[in-house]
Formats: C-alpha cells, sequence, structure tokens
C-alpha cells in the first residue's frame, strides 16, 4: 500500500514537472517572437545565435547583522525563498576584517541564482509588479552596467515584491539584482533589457552645435 501511494505521489510530481515545462513563460515567448527580430534588425546580426541572450540572474540579501543575531539571516533566507521560489544559499565572508569584527567564513548573508524559466518569470515579476511599487521611482539609471554587458540594481526594501505579506514582515531587507547576459557592449546589454520591458529613465539626447565660420 505504502509502495503504491509513493509511486502515485511520484507520478502526480511527474505529472506538474510536465505542465510547468509546456507553459512557456511570457517574457521568454516575447524574446523568441519580438526582441530577437528586433535586436538582428537594430545591430546588423548575421545569424540568430549572435543576438544576446539572458543567462542568469543572481539575487544578493545582505545580512550585516547575522554575526551578532543569526536570526536575522534565517529570516532574510525565507524572505528571498518566498520572492524567488527557490532555496537560497549562505554567502561567507572570504577574508577576515577586525575592524567589522568580522572573521573569513562568517556568514553575511545569501544569495539565489535563477536560470531558464525561472529566471524570465522572476523578471516578468520584478519588473511588472515589484519596481512599479518603488517609491518616488524615476526610472532605473543605464549606467549601472559592468562593460562586459551585465546589469546590477539596487533593491531597498524587499517589500516591494507581492509575494511579501508587509504586515507579517518583522525587518526589512536590501538586495542587489545581477541579471548576466552574453552581450559583448553595455550599448547591446541595455537595448536588450528596454526591450524586456526594463524602466529605464530616459536618455537625454545630445545635440552638437556646429561652430559658425
Amino acid at each position: 500500500m505504502a509502495k503504491e501511494k509513493k509511486q502515485k505521489k511520484q507520478q502526480e510530481v511527474q505529472e506538474v514537472e510536465e505542465v510547468q515545462e509546456k507553459v512557456v513563460p511570457r517574457l521568454k515567448k516575447l524574446y523568441q517572437e519580438v526582441i530577437v527580430p528586433e535586436m538582428m534588425k537594430k545591430f546588423n546580426y548575421k545569424n540568430v545565435m549572435q543576438v544576446p541572450r539572458l543567462v542568469k540572474i543572481v539575487i544578493n540579501m545582505g545580512v550585516g547583522q547575522a554575526t551578532q543575531d543569526p536570526k536575522l539571516l534565517e529570516m532574510a533566507m525565507k524572505e528571498l525563498a518566498k520572492i524567488t521560489g527557490q532555496q537560497p544559499i549562505i554567502r561567507r565572508a572570504k577574508k577576515s576584517i577586525s575592524n567589522f569584527k568580522l572573521r573569513a567564513g562568517m556568514a553575511i548573508g545569501c544569495k539565489v541564482t535563477l536560470r531558464r524559466e525561472r529566471m524570465y518569470e522572476f523578471l516578468d515579476r520584478l519588473i511588472n509588479a515589484a519596481i512599479p511599487r518603488i517609491r518616488d521611482f524615476r526610472g532605473l539609471s543605464d549606467k549601472s552596467f559592468d562593460g562586459r554587458g551585465n546589469y546590477t540594481l539596487g533593491i531597498r526594501e524587499h517589500v516591494i515584491f507581492p509575494e511579501i505579506n508587509v504586515d507579517e514582515v518583522e525587518r526589512i531587507f536590501g538586495m542587489d539584482i545581477t541579471i548576466v547576459t552574453t552581450a559583448k557592449t553595455d550599448e547591446e546589454a541595455y537595448e536588450l533589457l528596454r526591450l524586456f520591458g526594463m524602466p529605464f529613465r530616459k536618455r537625454e539626447v545630445v545635440v552638437e552645435e556646429k561652430a559658425v565660420a
């Protein structure tokens, strides 16, 4: 009887996974149907393989006070798991800093790395649900690219994500979100993310005045 229940449960899990695989995330579909053609047109790529794509999204949540209060780290990990749908891993200090009473190996935060479907789903929620809830939001800076086609933005309050119930929050955590792409230049990465819907600030058009002879 127990064996039959176990087999039935495994079958149900497999069926759920198959359904999830068939459901293509909205932004993945947008990339395939709209973004790829737009990027090929703008940057004159010769084939589809040259078009930049998303590789992964890394979400880091720093908890500096975790060295004094380990419960804060547990709290942060639970919140990050709710936001991403994935179990975070603990980040530890790589070296000791005496001024901060920090020793190498101490837990200082947690992080999650999202790929494939979860990556697209998280980006969709970030763009369309979380960022619009930022107070006094005036657009994202286009100066936060690293020169290698990757973009990092800082979030001051994790409660902007719809998965978090503000009434149950005991502590506000900040986080850094790094979007890693295959783009070779920041300009290509900027255009890729803009087409996904990232709400960058409007760029100022610089008009050069011709010198009067």
